[in-house]
């Protein structure tokens, strides 16, 4: 139908934009949720980056020069040995859950984009920035974390480093805008309060109420309930990537995570086969294959069977990939880091940090670096054998890394080379 030519035709009038919905109470309603949800979120994403031990450089550091928003990194913790998977199973479906709420946000303040004129005074331009870094910090992170779960990297560069400054651009324009905006947030509950129990009518913001409104289609109370109702949808349908048997086939946001090479001991999730990564066959044949662990004193090249007729240990971890799926406990069972670094020269109640390379040539972390404390750890392996039975090509044979609480990238598979040392 078309528009009349008694109504406004520029985005810049008020009369404009002639839903009934928007107002203070549903973009108030909505910001609190995107306050509380949005603060996990940047914590969680935080942690996550802190997981990848990014001072370990230049190996794990994909985001150089962070300078002092590195400031909070500390070294990665191994326990509680489902840290990483709890942290990041909120991380990626928190912020999948949050989508509608985010898109029904930005409609609710949308005239404001085009209010005129630009600035009134120079409190209201700073507002005005403040709200065009938020509104496109909000997409870009949003958008970028979508895609990476997808693994469909669209976007020009690295995720690490443009998801990493995009959070704190973010962030920060989030922090003006609150402290610009909270005279006017705490007017408006004052306000909505005295309505409510009579004492005075509201003021509704020009810029959000409409001055001409359309008659409603859906009245308010209907609006909050679809905006939820798109939540609960992409929550039911990405939170089962955190669990094991049938509820993990509901996860139909995370078709990456829902990998499962076959049945048996070695049939659970994988994110890269050894194929897509390059592995041959032969090179990880046992008349082919050699572990090269070097140390201070001596470099030694181990064999699997030499590895297997060494001390093994045991140890029930998952895996956690960044993406945000995870499998259960698994029992891995192999060589102790810190007996492999005692084998080559150092103490095995003092190990340093280790350099882990991989057969594999393509993909990204084909070499990662662990922390002392993730080697002295006695849970972190060199796993050989998975649930009673020897890795399979995709699980990483004929030797994977295997660490408490650490992403699943810096679970190498297919390790070539371990070099214990400072890095």
């Amino acid at each position: 139908m078309a528009r009349s030519p008694s109504l406004p035709s520029s985005p810049s009038s008020p009369g404009f934009w002639r839903s009934p919905l928007r107002g203070p109470w549903f973009t108030s309603l909505l910001g609190v949720v995107l306050l509380a949800g949005i603060t996990v979120l940047f914590v969680t994403g935080l942690l996550s980056y802190a997981s990848y031990n990014p001072d370990l450089s230049p190996v794990n550091d994909k985001t150089p020069d962070k300078g002092i928003l590195g400031f909070y990194l500390f070294s990665w913790p191994t326990g509680p040995h489902w840290l990483y998977r709890l942290n990041q199973g909120v991380h990626v479906t928190l912020g999948i859950t949050l989508v509608p709420v985010l898109l029904a946000k930005l409609w609710s303040v949308v005239p404001r984009l085009f209010q005129l004129p630009p600035a009134r005074s120079l409190a209201h331009a700073l507002e005005r920035i403040s709200l065009l870094l938020l509104v496109g910090g909000a997409l870009f992170e949003f958008v970028t974390g979508v895609l990476n779960i997808q693994l469909d990297y669209l976007f020009p560069g690295s995720f690490y480093p443009l998801h990493f400054y995009g959070a704190w651009v973010f962030f920060a324009a989030f922090l003006a805008h609150a402290v610009l905006k909270t005279p006017a947030a705490l007017r408006n509950l004052r306000q909505l309060r005295e309505a409510r129990s009579g004492d005075a009518p509201p003021e509704p913001e020009p810029s959000l109420v409409a001055p001409d409104p359309a008659e409603p289609t859906v009245s308010r109370r209907g609006a909050v309930w679809l905006v939820g109702g798109g939540s609960l949808l992409l929550f039911g349908t990405s939170v089962g990537q955190n669990f094991d048997g049938p509820l993990r086939r509901t996860a139909l946001l995370a078709p990456h995570g829902g990998a499962e090479p076959g049945s048996g001991p070695n049939g659970f999730q994988i994110n890269k086969t050894a194929a897509s990564r390059g592995i041959a066959a032969a090179e990880t044949s046992e008349e082919a294959w050699r572990l090269v662990v070097t140390g201070p004193s001596r470099t030694v090249r181990l064999s699997r069977a030499e590895l297997l007729r060494m001390p093994l240990h045991s140890a029930a971890l998952p895996i956690a990939c960044v993406e945000g799926w995870s499998t259960s406990d698994q029992w891995w069972r192999g060589v102790r880091l810190r007996d492999l670094a005692e084998l080559v020269g150092h103490p095995g109640d003092a190990p340093p940090d280790v350099l882990v390379e991989s057969l594999q040539r393509r993909g990204a972390f084909r070499r990662a670096a662990l922390r002392a404390n993730q080697v002295r750890d006695p849970r972190s392996l060199l796993a050989l054998d998975v649930n009673g039975e020897p890795l399979t090509p995709d699980h990483g044979y004929p030797a994977r890394i295997i660490v408490p609480a650490a992403p699943g990238v810096l679970n190498t598979k297919w390790v070539a080379r371990m070099t214990f040392g400072e890095l």
